[in-house]
């Protein structure tokens, strides 16, 4: 059985990015095409009703571009129990009101059993500083946390990526 991902808004957002100046930022574009072109088909995908959201908002036609790559993944529910813990997770001050769709992700994932947790927000989500404060918090419920990581981390030092499936 392939393993769970869930897949936050900033992977469908540097897949479709137009190509940056800034080559850290550049570097993390290439490598999520080469993770959705080569290594996604692997594993089962999952979204939520707000990666659809974020996904929606700004230019028309990089949004349009995000939801036809979100298109036919499967949908997690951000049910009273995923709320509740995304508030606790803010109201523990271990996410800032500011980052409260993040703490949803965050309980998304958690809730639903994800394995994975794949995402470029490395500022409140893919943040080491803060994972013990959220495997904490979310053990208190007796829910275990995803491996969060960048896509960087999850194709590792493949240097021979599959053939783009057909």
């Amino acid at each position: 059985m392939p393993d769970a991902v869930f897949i936050e808004t900033t992977i469908p957002s540097y897949y479709v990015a137009r190509p940056s100046r800034n080559l850290v930022q550049l570097t993390r574009q290439e490598l999520m095409r080469e993770w959705g072109d080569f290594h996604r088909a692997t594993y089962d995908l999952y979204i939520s009703q707000v990666v659809l959201d974020e996904a929606a908002d700004g230019e028309s036609t990089m949004a349009a571009d995000r939801l036809r790559l979100l298109d036919g993944l499967r949908l997690l529910d951000v049910d009273e129990q995923v709320s509740a813990l995304a508030d606790e997770i803010v109201r523990r001050v271990i996410l800032p009101p500011a980052a409260a769709r993040d703490a949803l992700h965050i309980s998304c994932a958690a809730v639903h059993q994800m394995q994975f947790l794949l995402t470029w927000n490395c500022r409140h989500i893919a943040n080491p500083h803060l994972r013990e404060r959220l495997r904490a918090c979310l053990s208190r419920h007796g829910i275990d946390l995803p491996v969060i990581c960048t896509p960087e981390e999850f194709i590792g030092d493949d240097d021979n990526p599959p053939e783009p499936p057909q």
